[in-house]
């Protein structure tokens, strides 16, 4: 990951709707198999502990879980991300309002998340 990648991943750890999620994939390459939902613990592969990861934001299911938590966190499961070819930018909407925008799908769900705090 970039050190741009990185720094929005930080932002997306950093909100309070953040939570590392089953299928979602780390900086460092270790997949979320599952996380107990009592404590928040998550874990992988041979039931390693997963402490202070940062999310990959280049893997399509991490990208797919943080929309499901953007969705939790705004109350909305219409809220949806589309790319808009004339302005060259992804943009998070609920039906016709615009939540934020971003250059990658990753950034204009992070920029949401951060804003439904």
């Amino acid at each position: 990951m970039t050190k741009e990648q990185i720094a929005l991943a930080k932002r997306a750890v950093a909100c309070r709707g953040w939570r590392l999620m089953s299928g979602m994939r780390t900086h460092e390459g270790q997949v979320i198999d599952c996380v107990d939902f009592e404590t928040g613990q998550a874990y992988s592969g041979e039931w390693d502990v997963v402490i202070g990861a940062l999310p990959d934001l280049t893997d399509p299911a991490t990208v797919g879980c943080l929309l499901a938590l953007v969705r939790e966190a705004r109350q909305s499961p219409r809220t949806h991300v589309l790319y808009i070819e004339g302005l060259e930018r992804w943009e998070c909407a609920d039906r016709e309002q615009v939540h934020s925008c971003g250059v990658t799908e990753a950034e204009a769900l992070v920029v949401a998340l951060e804003e439904a705090q």
